[in-house]
Formats: structure tokens, sequence, C-alpha cells
């Protein structure tokens, strides 16, 4: 299937080396990491060769999120971001956009630095890496007050933003004591993720802000399972316990939120999904390079639904967002 739009796709500088720090992934993996986050020629070749025709490309985990420092990673965000445009999306301008970061330690320079890439640079929204660092086991999560300039800035833009996965804090891992494979993309990373991401649902933020859009790798993290469950034991709790929403965290899964295909290769999960959150909040992923182009294009392309509902889970949803 050709003209597939991916849009959980990575890369990183020359100057960080962010897989060396996976210390339960084989050496041959993380080669194959280093080699393609990197190289843009062969990411080309790798787009060609599955039928995508355009990948957002975003700087991969921890990125920004993992710098303590304020005013190191207020600079550093600026610097990724010119990197990106200059380097990435120049190679190849219609078919390389790219996610903005943003150095949350600092939600007003946040602010200043999604407007500046979006209008600027020509970024088509914002990425994410989960909480940010603060130093001392502490983070800094989407729906704290804090944070409300970001999103007063993502508003006026219009932009989505993607919440991306990380590892849970150090003080959090207790659970996974004896299982380190564990932590990362095969558990930890969704489980922290879809709290995350139930936070921002009952935290009002989506009664103050109606049109944001917010996207969810792997299939929303298992959340179009799991939501029904959370709302039916929210019926015993007293008022006050789950947040201040207005609305039942469903209602803003569907509405306020966009899921991808990102690193998921089971087509029940797809289906359960589009029943559950509806075919136009779907869009297409591969979480290149953590995985693989064509592993997973030759599961989507045969994947047994509708070509209507096919097309635009490949390119029509996410042009219709991102306004392609």
């Amino acid at each position: 299937m050709q003209g597939k739009i991916a849009i959980e796709e990575h890369w990183e500088s020359p100057e960080v080396d962010t897989p060396a720090t996976f210390g339960f992934v084989n050496a041959d993996y993380l080669t194959h990491l280093n080699q393609r986050l990197q190289d843009v020629d062969r990411r080309l070749e790798e787009m060609d060769a599955a039928g995508i025709s355009i990948s957002v490309l975003s700087l991969t985990q921890p990125g920004v999120q993992g710098i303590q420092d304020t005013r190191t990673a207020v600079d550093f965000a600026r610097r990724m971001n010119d990197y990106a445009a200059e380097t990435l999306a120049r190679r190849d301008p219609s078919r390389l956009k790219t996610f903005a970061c943003v150095p949350l330690q600092d939600p007003e320079q946040a602010a200043l630095e999604a407007q500046r890439a979006c209008r600027e640079l020509g970024c088509v929204g914002v990425l994410v890496n989960g909480f940010t660092d603060l130093g001392d086991d502490n983070a800094r999560y989407l729906d704290e007050p804090e944070v409300l300039p970001f999103w007063e800035a993502v508003s006026e833009l219009g932009v989505p933003v993607y919440l991306h996965p990380r590892m849970p804090l150090t003080s959090q891992r207790k659970a996974y004591k004896g299982y380190p494979g564990l932590v990362g993309s095969a558990w930890g990373f969704g489980h922290e993720t879809a709290t995350h991401a139930l936070r921002l649902m009952l935290s009002g933020l989506f009664d103050r802000f109606p049109k944001l859009n917010v996207m969810l790798g792997h299939l929303g993290e298992g959340l179009a399972l799991s939501l029904p469950r959370v709302e039916h034991r929210f019926r015993h709790q007293l008022p006050g316990s789950h947040g201040t929403h207005l609305r039942t965290p469903m209602e803003y899964f569907c509405n306020n939120f966009y899921v991808t295909t990102s690193g998921t290769f089971r087509t029940q999960g797809l289906l359960h999904t589009i029943s559950e959150i509806g075919v136009d909040r779907v869009l297409f992923a591969v979480d290149y390079p953590y995985e693989s182009m064509s592993e997973i294009t030759e599961w989507f392309d045969n994947c047994p639904i509708s070509p209507n509902d096919k097309r635009q889970v490949a390119s029509g949803n996410a042009r219709r967002l991102f306004g392609l």
C-alpha cells in the first residue's frame, strides 16, 4: 500500500547516544538503532520500500525531558529543533516533517519554543517524552498547574501533542525488581504513559481546552480496553477522589485523543481500538527504528479492515490532523 504517513518515527543527534543507556538490550539491536537513528538516506530508502510517503520525526526518548538542569534543557531543545529543521527535514521537505521538543523544566520557555518551532521551523506538532525530570527522583507531569502556559500556547497554535513513553521514575520501579526487561518498552512504558494520559483526562485540561488533541502510541497504551473498567469503578468512589473532570474518561479518549499503530502487529487489538474510539481517531505509525518498517507494513497492508478504513488510518486522518 503506497502513500502511508508514519508519525512516531525517531531520530537522534550525533552528540547524544541514548540507546547506550538501555542495559537490558542486546548489542546487535543497539548497533541497529544507532545506525538508523541518524542515517537519513537509509530512512528514506526504507520508507520507499514500505510504501511510506511521509514520516513525522521526533527526538528519541527521554530527550529534553531527561535533562534536570533548566538552562541546559532550554538550550538543548532549541538546538535539537534547529538541527531537525536544518539537517533532517531539509533533506526532503515533502517527505520528512518534524515534531518540536520542548523544555518543560520551564513551562514558559516550553511555550515559547513550541511557538517558535511550529511557526518558524515548520514543526507540525509537539512531542513530549512523558514526565519531565526535576532532580532528586522528582518529576513534573503534564496535568500540573505549572504546565498551563505550555497548554495555552499549544491551544493557540492548534497543533497536537504526542505523549511518548519513558521509563517510570526510579522510586516507582520496585514492582520490576529482578525483571529489568519489563521496565522499558515491553511493559513499563505503557503503564507509565497510560497513567499519565489518565491524569490529563481527570485534570479538567480538556474542559478548559476542548479542542486539544493528544496522541498516544501503541494503540493507546491499552486504554481502549481498560477505560470502561475505570469508569465503572468510579461510580463507587467519593466525589473529588478522581479529579475535577466534567465528562467521562472515555468521552475524552474519543474526542481529544488519537492513537497510533506504532509497535503493534495485532489485528484483534486494532479492531477493538477502532470499535471503541472510531476509525477517524487511529493513525498509522511504525516506531522506527525501534520497530521495522517492513514488518509493520506487511502486517498493516494485509490487515482485514475495509479499504476505506485502511486509507483513513494510513494517511487520511494524519492529513486532516496536521493539515498536510
